[in-house]
């Protein structure tokens, strides 16, 4: 639910308070306009579009990069060493972290504040933990628009960690700069691994925990998946890049920060970092679309009156699945 406004608790604040203070860098507000334009509810929706076109025109400047990885294999310990790391620089960053939903509650812990208890208190950082809501792909429904939201806000390094289920992990390629593919060494999967179309989209992989008897594991990891991504398709214009790294030693960090910065720097340069950006908004547009065309067409009177009766007709056998939607997609309301 979202809170109420100090001067008035049955009011939320105006679209224009919502715009000056994340301009002016009020986390509070800053949350709460991140809250506002993840609530489903329909009453809050013109609101959180009229405080996202304030925002739009102020957004844009900051580094967007996606950590994903298997559980266990160490993003929220790697994103809050790197946080830091840029904190001390005099960066400004902002962590987008998703939790999982459950199925049957949906409800999620939330818990990266905890994980990530350093960065959470530095001063030019902002942590903001989501829960998925069932949405397929590591991120949120609204975690594009959370990213402009804390770009507006003056946060120049945007870090968006995703839930790490699997191979659906791949959204978050379609909305940050540079994607980063952590993996463990010694699990032995590292060739399995090679086989999952997420490795194909990494910008850069990192072997991580490269510290102690693990770091030969690591470093061995690392050779293999570089001779394995030369027989995978690859971004010609930045060949997909292997690292190691310990969170426990510091090692590999600064290398780290370093490469990301070449790939920012290059793609400016080459021209297609601002191409990819481009493309990126077309594809956020269309999946829009066919979201909002899906929540139409269950919410349509017609589709809700045939629904049942047509959906056990397929069941009986007495229609096929196409039979079946070409049908209720001819019986929406005009």
């Amino acid at each position: 639910m979202l809170n109420p406004s100090s001067d008035n608790p049955r009011r939320l604040p105006s679209a224009e308070q919502y715009i000056q203070g994340v301009l002016s860098g009020d986390r509070a507000l800053l949350g709460r306009a991140i809250t506002l334009i993840e609530s489903e509810a329909t009453q809050h929706r013109e609101l959180a579009q009229t405080v996202l076109r304030g925002l739009i025109p102020h957004s844009g400047n900051s580094l967007r990069i996606g950590i994903t990885g298997v559980p266990g294999v160490g993003k929220s310990t790697l994103i809050e060493a790197l946080g830091m790391q840029l904190c001390e620089q005099g960066l400004h960053v902002a962590v987008l972290a998703v939790d999982p939903s459950s199925s049957q509650t949906h409800g999620s812990i939330l818990g990266d504040k905890t994980r990530m208890a350093r960065l959470s208190h530095a001063p030019n950082a902002f942590i903001r933990p989501s829960p998925t809501g069932g949405t397929l792909g590591g991120v949120t429904r609204k975690t594009r628009e959370s990213i402009i939201v804390c770009e507006a806000a003056g946060y120049t390094i945007v870090l968006v960690e995703t839930v790490g289920v699997g191979q659906s992990e791949t959204a978050v390629k379609s909305m940050t700069d540079c994607f980063v593919l952590l993996a463990l060494a010694g699990a032995g999967d590292e060739l399995q691994a090679i086989k999952k179309g997420i490795v194909e989209l990494a910008d850069l992989i990192v072997i991580t925990k490269a510290d102690g008897d693990n770091r030969e594991h690591a470093l061995a990891a690392a050779a293999e998946y570089s001779r394995a991504l030369r027989y995978l398709a690859h971004n010609s214009q930045w060949p997909t890049r292997v690292q190691t790294c310990s969170t426990q030693t510091g090692i590999g960090l600064p290398e780290l920060w370093e490469t990301i910065e070449q790939f920012h720097q290059i793609g400016q340069t080459q021209g297609w970092f601002d191409s990819r950006r481009k493309e990126q908004t077309r594809e956020w547009l269309h999946t829009l679309i066919q979201s909002e065309l899906e929540r139409r067409f269950y919410q349509d009177v017609a589709i809700a009156s045939q629904l049942p009766l047509i959906e056990q007709a397929v069941l009986d056998g007495n229609m096929t699945v196409v039979e079946a939607a070409t049908r209720l997609l001819d019986s929406i309301s005009k």
